[in-house]
């Protein structure tokens, strides 16, 4: 246990059987501005980044090769990513097809990721498939980033339910999780895409997956706070090993094809439990509090992020 706390942080009270070193996978400047309706600068988007980096993230999702005509807010793709490109952190970007790839490729990302879902109904929704035809648009993409030297990430959203088919089943969600890394993925994201997850559905989940042999160093997890469960779970996920978890700085965000999802776990909430668990991210509290709150002034509303709101008052 350490001694007095500093001010604005909470006492590391270090438990046994957690990680010693969680890695967060930043992805407020894709995921939390994909859905806002005004669009961004790309120099906001950029400094948004480079703040973040600034604040100690090592990995953070920058952008989405996705059509302009699907998500508006990311059509500066091929603008943003080369002013951001000489930062030294990995900044992954989404590629949902081989032209997307393609586009990647062109301005020198070696880190991408596919999103699949878990239920055929939001497969339907997002990318007008089945899940197996989704899958198999993927494995020429996973095959040709593998074989120009990139590391592949596999996004697995509705893990935990769905808003159109309800529970979705444990085993349903480890077949898909196979296929993916079969075809090469470096690591899956689980996600609660509505945000309906309980610490106990989770830990079955995990449980699923590595007593089939999946190593959990290639689970990653990310959590929506829609009946405020994000934190519980993540704790959950920490008991069972995982160390990569995904938030969103500001706890910006949601899904554009899913209405009842709510916001992503805000990085500062994730990192404020964690301080307080005597887990080390590398993360600097009070320089990642600033950068959301700075974006939050930028977008013209509060941040999400009970964190952010508590300490940016003590500031005032």
């Amino acid at each position: 246990m350490s001694g007095t706390p500093e001010l604005g942080l909470p006492m590391a009270v270090p438990e046994a059987g957690l990680p010693a070193r969680v890695r967060i996978h930043e992805v407020g400047a894709r995921d939390g501005l994909q859905n806002e309706k005004a669009t961004v600068p790309t120099g906001v988007k950029a400094e948004f980044v480079r703040r973040l980096a600034d604040a100690g993230l090592t990995t953070i999702e920058a952008t989405s090769f996705v059509h302009p005509k699907w998500v508006p807010q990311l059509a500066d793709a091929e603008e943003l990513f080369p002013q951001i490109a000489d930062l030294p952190v990995d900044l992954p970007v989404l590629v949902p097809n081989e032209r997307g790839l393609d586009r990647a490729l062109a301005l020198g990302a070696t880190r991408v990721a596919v999103f699949a879902s878990a239920t055929e109904s939001f497969a339907k929704a997002n990318l007008n498939r089945t899940v197996d035809e989704a899958l198999a648009m993927f494995e020429p993409v996973v095959a040709r980033a593998k074989a120009a030297g990139g590391h592949v990430r596999g996004y697995l959203s509705m893990c935990f339910g769905d808003p159109w088919e309800g529970a979705v089943p444990v085993p349903q969600v480890a077949r898909v999780c196979r296929a993916l890394l079969d075809m090469g993925c470096d690591e899956l994201s689980l996600g609660d895409t509505i945000g309906v997850a309980t610490p106990g559905h989770v830990r079955a989940l995990l449980t699923e997956l590595t007593g089939h042999g999946t190593p959990v160093e290639k689970l990653g997890v990310h959590f929506h706070d829609t009946y405020g469960q994000a934190l519980a779970n993540t704790y959950a996920a920490l008991q069972h090993g995982v160390t990569t978890v995904d938030a969103s700085a500001g706890g910006l965000g949601g899904c554009p094809y899913a209405k009842s999802a709510t916001g992503n776990l805000a990085t500062e909430d994730l990192v404020w439990m964690l301080r307080g668990l005597g887990v080390d991210t590398g993360v600097d509290l009070g320089r990642l509090v600033a950068t959301s709150a700075w974006m939050a002034d930028h977008l013209g509303r509060p941040s999400p992020s009970r964190t952010v709101r508590a300490l940016s008052h003590k500031e005032q």
